[in-house]
């Protein structure tokens, strides 16, 4: 199946302004996510969504793509389905793809495999219209940290539940946090949509478990509809602070 990936990138950060034009490696942030995902097989095409002509001019640069979105989106998501209906409009309809990725634009260190087992994954599973990925904690990771999202499966490989909470709570053995027991996974921020779902899912009004938690995902959990997840091993890191984004440039330069 061949997939249209799709970058928010914003310039505004809290905790780190400017982050997708950070250049210290030689190249801005966002240009290392792009030479990751045209990594993956499945994906076709990869566009760089911005509400900042700065990143978009960075994008044309290195002969990336890049559309220009409103900059009023409430969140990710929504930014993603103008920019598909951008792209569908100024494109002929025989390019357009019925599969949108959505790959966060401060995760400079994704791995390709893992965008193709989220695509593989989605084209599997035909009662999804959206899929993302569960991966066991890494060694340097704390499963009580809120910033790092939990998220529990049923027997059908769909998702129950995300939360910021630590979940499943297992009542009789509280050591399994600190071994990292497998039935704790956490939740990378990648998804793939079937188009006709992305666009429909922006129509939905929020719920409440959704605007509880900060999670976009549990709108569609909240409205009846599947996620589809695969399992896997995701072993890097996004990019939230300055100090991060040290460590990556040391990486790059140790090669």
């Amino acid at each position: 199946m061949n997939a249209t990936a799709i970058i928010p990138a914003r310039f505004g950060s809290t905790r780190f302004p400017g982050k997708p034009l950070a250049d210290k490696t030689g190249k801005p942030l966002i240009q290392h996510v792009v030479e990751q995902v045209r990594k993956a097989k499945s994906v076709g095409r990869i566009v760089v969504a911005t509400d900042d002509q700065r990143i978009h001019d960075a994008v044309v640069a290195f002969d990336g793509e890049a559309v220009m979105t409103r900059a009023d989106h409430p969140n990710g998501t929504s930014r993603l389905a103008e920019a598909v209906q951008l792209l569908e409009v100024s494109s002929l309809k025989s390019q357009a793809s019925s599969l949108i990725l959505n790959v966060q634009g401060d995760e400079p260190e994704i791995e390709p495999d893992v965008i193709d087992q989220l695509v593989q994954g989605l084209a599997n599973d035909p009662d999804a219209p959206m899929a993302t990925l569960a991966s066991p904690f890494a060694d340097d990771e704390d499963p009580l940290d809120p910033n790092i999202v939990k998220l529990v499966i049923d027997r059908q490989g769909h998702a129950l539940y995300f939360s910021r909470s630590l979940i499943p709570h297992h009542r009789d053995n509280t050591s399994s946090i600190t071994n990292h027991n497998s039935h704790i996974l956490k939740h990378p921020g990648l998804y793939a949509y079937r188009r006709d779902f992305l666009l429909k899912y922006v129509t939905l009004p929020p719920t409440p478990l959704e605007e509880a938690e900060k999670l976009e995902q549990l709108r569609a959990l909240e409205h009846g509809y599947k996620i589809a997840v695969v399992q896997t091993t995701v072993r890097h890191h996004g990019i939230d602070t300055p100090e991060q984004y040290e460590a990556f440039v040391r990486r790059q330069r140790d090669g």
